[in-house]
């Protein structure tokens, strides 16, 4: 099976970046790949710890963070720029030369985290 790391463009730095940054802010996040099709020989990466954390969506003009239950965050840096109607989940949609802040985005992953270990949910309040 063929690996992201094979469109060789900014697709790849964006999801390399995103990994480290999962990596730093949950050792304990496991990284899969599923639903991974004939055609395309590449799936999508999704991270859990306790339950769903996000997955990494590629596609032409965009990288598609999706949180399994990011309605129930508290997003104060406002990194949540898609799905925001959604009932249950959240996205953060990054285009090439968008940079991701790295301090806010680890804060989501944390409080992702928490929401799945203490198995209950947040406010879907935005500040």
């Amino acid at each position: 099976m063929k690996g992201r790391a094979e469109l060789g463009d900014w697709r790849d730095e964006t999801l390399a970046r995103v990994r480290t940054l999962i990596r730093e802010a949950d050792p304990a996040a496991v990284e899969e790949t599923k639903w991974v099709k004939a055609s395309k020989e590449l799936g999508t990466p999704t991270w859990s710890h306790a339950g769903g954390i996000c997955t990494g969506e590629v596609y032409q003009s965009v990288v598609k963070l999706t949180f399994y239950r990011g309605a129930s965050l508290d997003d104060p840096a406002r990194l949540f720029n898609s799905s925001l109607d959604g009932k249950v989940r959240r996205a953060i949609d990054i285009h090439e030369g968008e940079e991701l802040d790295a301090t806010a985005f680890k804060a989501l992953i944390r409080a992702a985290v928490a929401l799945n270990t203490s198995g209950g949910t947040k406010s879907t309040k935005r500040t």
